[in-house]
């Protein structure tokens, strides 16, 4: 995972914006595969609303912890992702579907 965020925070939001819009990605990928990006996506997801609901980003775990969705070890995340969020502009947040990109990002690995 620290190899999939690092790639994140160097493709930057535009670049990650065009590779969702590659699906073919979705067919080669395992189903436990698929699962797995589907809860980090979750996460991700979760940390972008938190953001957009002005959320300090200090408090972004107790916030979203509560109402999460996703298996509990899927939390060890959130202190790893909510910087790259954080840093985006909140217009790219606003316009930008992070969780899809995080998602196609994670079943190329």
């Amino acid at each position: 995972m620290t190899r999939l965020f690092s790639a994140m925070r160097m493709a930057g939001a535009g670049a990650v914006t065009v590779m969702a819009l590659s699906s073919p990605v979705w067919a080669a990928a395992t189903a436990a595969q698929k699962a797995t990006c589907g809860h980090q996506a979750e996460v991700v997801a979760a940390i972008q609303q938190a953001r957009l609901d002005k959320v300090k980003e200090r408090d972004v775990a107790d916030h979203i912890k509560p109402n999460a969705t996703w298996p509990e070890n899927f939390n060890t995340a959130i202190p790893l992702l909510t910087p790259w969020v954080y840093e985006m502009k909140m217009r790219d947040l606003r316009n930008k579907d992070l969780a899809a990109a995080w998602t196609e990002m994670c079943l190329q690995q």
